[in-house]
């Protein structure tokens, strides 16, 4: 019998080549795997996490699976894998979940933050400095250009092995933390490789007067990645939730 757990997790990943694992660089999914391994008695446990944030990318809030060959206690599997992992990673539950659960392909909907700051501060390693002025009422109606089911290639990686650039935009929006601090919300059904970091490099020009903001409507029609602008560091990005359909009881733990 095979007994499948989703874990709850967060990670900073300025360590990290991000959560996918890959020949010579360190992964949080590596990570992640080598800990379970060796819970399970040195036998394989391979993890399928609920997307692939790029190097230096960050998580409030992810999702990951696993299948076991035996049932297991959830809350020691919490303790004994924090104790284990690097204090960059941390777990806030495990949970038995049904079969039909998968954590990369049952999500409905995702959401990222992309942070930056207009003032130097030593606090806000993870959030990418502005110098230069900036309209945040301008790249707020840009933002909304982005809303509704749009073919997003503009804003992807070049030879993805995806079979369609299409995406639905729920919410993109810039919402103010204080003074000198804002960050970039934008929730979809799925997102493509850079994408997230794409659409902010392209909304802060037109902040900075450098594209209007009709633009985007223009850059989004064209499908073409060398219309959109530079990406962002990925320093400022973190992936901040994830969502479920209600059949799987996916109970979000608290994160404090």
């Amino acid at each position: 019998m095979t007994f499948r757990y989703a874990l709850e997790l967060a990670y900073r990943g300025t360590n990290y080549h991000g959560w996918q694992i890959q020949p010579n660089a360190s992964s949080i999914q590596e990570e992640i795997e080598r800990r379970l391994t060796q819970l399970n008695g040195n036998l394989p446990i391979s993890v399928v996490g609920c997307g692939r944030t790029d190097t230096g990318v960050h998580a409030t809030y992810y999702v990951l699976h696993f299948d076991s060959q035996k049932e297991l206690d959830t809350e020691q599997l919490v303790f004994k894998l924090n104790k284990m992992l690097p204090e960059d990673i941390s777990l806030f539950s495990a949970q038995l979940v049904s079969e039909e659960f998968h954590a990369r392909f049952s999500p409905t909907t995702r959401t990222y933050h992309y942070f930056i700051h207009q003032k130097k501060n030593p606090f806000l390693l993870d959030s990418h400095r502005i110098v230069s002025e900036i309209d945040f009422e301008a790249m707020n109606r840009a933002a909304r250009l982005l809303l509704g089911t749009q073919d997003f290639t503009s804003f992807s990686k070049l030879h993805t092995d995806v079979k369609t650039n299409i995406c639905t935009v729920s919410e993109a929006k810039w919402n103010q933390v204080s003074e000198s601090e804002w960050y970039f919300e934008i929730k979809a059904d799925r997102f493509l490789r850079n994408m997230v970091r794409a659409v902010v490099g392209t909304l802060l020009e037109v902040g900075y007067g450098n594209l209007g903001e009709n633009d985007i409507t223009k850059i989004v029609a064209l499908k073409d990645r060398g219309e959109a602008k530079l990406s962002v560091p990925a320093k400022g990005l973190f992936l901040v939730n994830i969502e479920y359909p209600e059949n799987f009881l996916i109970r979000k733990a608290k994160r404090e």
